[in-house]
């Protein structure tokens, strides 16, 4: 017999490519505009959506069978709450100056749209260990997605990576891309390649087909 598929490794890797959440989704726009200025404020955004993702989802898929279903929104709304307080405290006594940067989109968190569709759609019916793996999934093209959006607008408008200078004194940034109207132009560009390359990929596959 033909071993059944592992499906908590397809829960695992859809959100970083096939259901990315911002590529493909487009979910969580307000994050993905506001602190993308910077690779750093990036990635740690990302991650601190990623841990309140996985132990909120985690809690859900535990409390699912005990939460009534009349109070259900407003019972993951207090766990996600929770979650975030506790993310919010770590990064304000472990990275102050990144803490500072991010500002209220750290408390903002709860208020996410993917962090709450995760469980209504999914931790909420299904058990832990496929709510842990889509959660980190989800997480972790967030993450990603966050990181490529941060980079390109870093390395663009002050000609640095990560804090790294990578072109000397000469550079002339692009200031608007680590300005509001930056964020909306980087992003644009990417999905209109997320959605050229899958274009063509269809038309590949129909002519291979044919």
């Amino acid at each position: 017999m033909t071993p059944a598929p592992d499906r908590t490794a397809e829960e695992l890797l859809k959100g970083i490519w096939r259901e990315n959440p911002i590529f493909v989704q487009v979910l969580g726009m307000c994050p993905s505009l506001a602190v993308t200025n910077s690779a750093v404020n990036a990635v740690v955004m990302g991650l601190a959506t990623l841990a309140v993702l996985v132990a909120s989802s985690t809690l859900v898929s535990l409390l699912r069978r005990f939460i009534p279903a009349q109070v259900r929104l407003s019972t993951y709304i207090v766990i996600i709450a929770t979650f975030v307080t506790v993310a919010d405290m770590t990064l304000q006594a472990t990275l102050p100056t990144v803490h500072k940067q991010l500002g209220a989109f750290i408390a903002l968190i709860v208020v996410n749209c993917l962090i709450l569709g995760r469980q209504e759609a999914f931790a909420s019916k299904h058990g832990v260990k496929l709510a842990i793996a889509d959660a980190i999934g989800m997480g972790t093209g967030f993450t990603l997605a966050l990181t490529i959006l941060g980079s390109l607008r870093e390395v663009l408008g002050n000609g640095s990576l990560f804090g790294f200078p990578l072109f000397g004194d000469h550079y002339e940034p692009w200031v608007v891309m680590i300005l509001p109207p930056g964020g909306f132009i980087m992003l644009g560009l990417i999905l209109m390649t997320f959605n050229w390359w899958k274009e063509r990929k269809q038309a590949a596959t129909a002519g291979g087909a044919a």
